[in-house]
């Protein structure tokens, strides 16, 4: 699955390059505006172990953002999975946090807690945590009747029962959407990394968009991608893991 995940992401990243060479040679321009395959491969010589720094730093603040979120999302939506005002009031909370643009509360978040990790963090978090919280939601709100008749006819069924039940039939649905997140969350961090940050990949995506290097973002966007392919398989391989466990089996 890793080794899967890595090929494609390289196939992508190809084709992506591929169409640029084809455009720059098409239209001629010069390597100032599409930098040619031997810049590309000096720059990667050059940057990369500031780069690659830069992407561990990112995918730290990823990791414990993605972590936030899916603890966020599981407090929230079992609190909010019972048709009863508070648990209206929560869902109606939750939604109106998202209807504001990251883009908008970026800069406040940057102006109370500063330039650095915590707000990259929070930024992640924020980005990452709705679509985990919409199929949380959705999960544990849908009773899966064929087995929870059984608890409840005995007097069995508690609460705690019912959200591992639901949780535990629809695994692969939420191994799915928390892997899927990641992307997400790694989006969030660059966003705060580009909007005002001094660490991270986003930070030089920034300064080599000043300098009009295209080669450098170029070569962040490589980090980037087969980083994120890598994090997601291994999300891909726990979500396996858990549901082993689980059965037993």
């Amino acid at each position: 699955m890793l080794y899967r995940r890595v090929f494609q992401f390289f196939i992508i990243y190809f084709l992506f390059i591929s169409g640029l060479m084809l455009l720059k040679y098409c239209l001629g321009l010069s390597d100032y505006v599409i930098p040619a395959l031997s810049g590309m491969f000096q720059t990667l010589i050059a940057e990369y172990s500031q780069y690659s720094f830069a992407t561990l730093n990112t995918m730290t603040v990823t990791v414990i953002g993605q972590v936030v979120s899916v603890i966020m999302a599981f407090v929230i939506g079992i609190t909010g999975r019972q048709s009863t005002w508070f648990g209206s009031f929560i869902k109606v909370a939750a939604y109106n946090i998202q209807a504001y643009p990251i883009v908008a509360l970026a800069p406040i978040l940057f102006i109370l807690l500063g330039d650095g990790f915590l707000t990259r963090l929070l930024i992640a978090a924020m980005i990452c945590y709705f679509p985990v919280l919409l199929s949380v939601l959705g999960i544990v709100s849908k009773p899966v009747e064929d087995i929870e008749h059984f608890y409840r006819v005995t007097g069995r069924m508690r609460w705690q029962l019912e959200v591992k039940i639901r949780i535990f039939e629809n695994l692969s649905q939420l191994t799915t959407v928390i892997t899927g997140s990641a992307t997400l969350a790694m989006a969030g961090t660059i966003v705060g990394e580009f909007i005002a940050a001094d660490a991270g990949i986003g930070y030089r995506i920034r300064i080599a968009l000043y300098q009009s290097d295209l080669a450098k973002v170029l070569i962040a966007l490589f980090l980037i991608g087969i980083t994120i392919a890598v994090y997601q398989a291994l999300l891909e391989l726990l979500g396996i893991a858990i549901k082993r466990a689980w059965t037993g089996r």
